[in-house]
């Protein structure tokens, strides 16, 4: 979805030929990957942050276009709305200084932004959902200018005939609400981790990305508020798998923003074969290039979003690899919360990879997606079934269990033992003081039932890149 599309328009013909192209590219990559030509070497580790921009009266502003073009750098790239934008970090192998050397160019990237930004009298805030936002900042007029966009909404409501989205989220309280556009999605801002993994790796990893993100959830959810109302602590979810929700409402795990349909068994391309044979084509744009450039299936699958998504990139020689984008974690509350969210999930989900009894085999699908929706609504408080049939909370599981399972990833993945102990100190911190980005916002509003004041305490908290448990309220 990063890349724009060229082409004058959708006609029966183009979804024809495309469709065409992704059923070769999709035969291409499995047999591509039983010949063994994806990448089997070292962990590589990415992220993207989505970011809002914000006024004096902190409220969303519509200015990404100028923004940019001022900014003018290649790691920052628009998004849907014209108030958000996409910051990238250069893809780092997993040993060493990787992680404060990622988390350097992040704080480098984002204080000129914020530095570009204030020049225009706006400002940039990480943060799953706005508290100041309104409905009506949700519009089509708001839509950034790249023609993809547009045609993803076309087509996402042509699939629905017309028919308004319906937004119905009971949590704390309840909202309801319908809306004629795609750009609810634009309510939603993540700070998503990519891992390149080995070929030979990549469905056990894949699986136990599955199995973590209930706890990666609970740990960092940061989204309570939307349209001033609380709902969930990581509102944000049910918010994305409702703004795009084209699919048919007797096949509910075919969901275009979905946890999936069930764990990998062997061969990981097995998900862009469902993406080929259970989901509509939405952008028909015939993309130049070779077969084994994949444009077409990556295309494709930039346009499901499952909450962990299988990849598709290449080397700098140009051979393929997979890698896992890691989607469930809100942006925010500090970049220094983000790299330790980064950390944690690095650690745990290589140890989980390598444990002699498979993960998936003590812990069904169905039970880690019911834990992925417990983490979401419940934060740190939430119950989850863990191995061996235990009941407990998630904050308790990632205190006892996980936390020490991530050092013992980290340390035998040979990163920094600075690295390491610094950012499994903020994860600690958060777990003792039971505060995450949710739990402050909250725990926030409850004293001075304030979203502006709200907002702008986060935003001077976030700036002094503190992390959110050593946060007043």
């Amino acid at each position: 979805m990063g890349k724009e599309v060229a082409g004058s328009g959708c006609t029966a013909d183009d979804f024809e030929r495309f469709r065409r192209r992704l059923e070769e590219e999709t035969r291409h990559a499995q047999a591509a990957y039983y010949r063994g030509a994806f990448a089997n070497d070292a962990l590589v580790a990415g992220f993207e942050l989505e970011a809002w921009l914000i006024g004096g009266d902190l409220l969303p502003v519509p200015r990404n276009v100028s923004f940019l073009a001022r900014l003018d750098s290649p790691l920052v790239v628009p998004e849907l709305s014209r108030f958000n934008v996409e910051l990238n970090g250069t893809a780092q192998p997993l040993n060493g200084a990787a992680l404060s050397r990622l988390e350097s160019e992040l704080t480098a990237t984002w204080q000129r932004c914020q530095r570009v930004a204030a020049a225009d009298d706006t400002a940039l805030i990480a943060i799953g959902t706005l508290p100041t936002l309104r409905e009506d900042d949700l519009s089509l007029s708001n839509m950034s200018p790249a023609r993809r966009y547009a045609v993803l909404n076309e087509q996402i409501f042509r699939l629905r005939g017309g028919s308004p989205l319906s937004l119905n989220i009971a949590g704390i309280d309840h909202l309801a609400t319908t809306h004629t556009d795609v750009m609810l999605e634009a309510a939603t801002t993540s700070f998503q981790v990519h891992l390149q993994v080995p070929a030979g790796e990549a469905t056990r990893a894949y699986n136990a990305a599955q199995i973590l993100a209930a706890p990666l959830v609970a740990l960092s959810a940061n989204s309570p508020f939307l349209f001033g109302r609380a709902l969930w602590h990581e509102t944000r979810v049910p918010l994305f798998e409702q703004a795009v929700d084209c699919c048919d409402p007797g096949c509910p795990q075919h969901m275009r923003v979905t946890f999936g349909s069930g764990y990998l068994t062997t061969d990981p391309t097995a998900c862009f074969a469902e993406n080929l044979a259970s989901y509509a084509v939405l952008l028909p744009f015939e993309i130049p290039g070779p077969i084994e450039s994949y444009a077409h299936l990556r295309l494709h699958n930039g346009t499901i979003w499952r909450w962990n998504r299988m990849l598709i990139g290449f080397d700098d020689g140009g051979q393929p690899h997979l890698r896992i984008e890691l989607r469930v974690m809100p942006a925010g509350p500090s970049i220094i919360d983000m790299m330790a969210n980064a950390a944690f999930y690095y650690g745990s989900v290589f140890m989980l990879t390598r444990q002699t009894l498979a993960p998936e085999a003590q812990i069904s699908f169905a039970q880690a997606r019911e834990n992925f929706y417990l983490a979401a609504r419940y934060g740190l408080d939430a119950q989850l079934l863990w191995f061996g049939g235990q009941r407990v909370s998630a904050g308790e599981l990632l205190e006892q269990q996980l936390l020490p399972l991530a050092r013992t990833g980290l340390e035998h993945l040979d990163l920094s033992t600075a690295d390491v102990a610094r950012y499994l100190e903020v994860i600690a911190g958060r777990l003792r003081n039971r505060r995450n980005g949710a739990a402050w916002q909250l725990a926030h509003h409850a004293r001075h039932h304030d979203f502006a004041r709200l907002t702008a305490d986060y935003l001077d908290h976030q700036r002094q890149l503190m992390p959110v448990h050593e946060w007043p309220i």
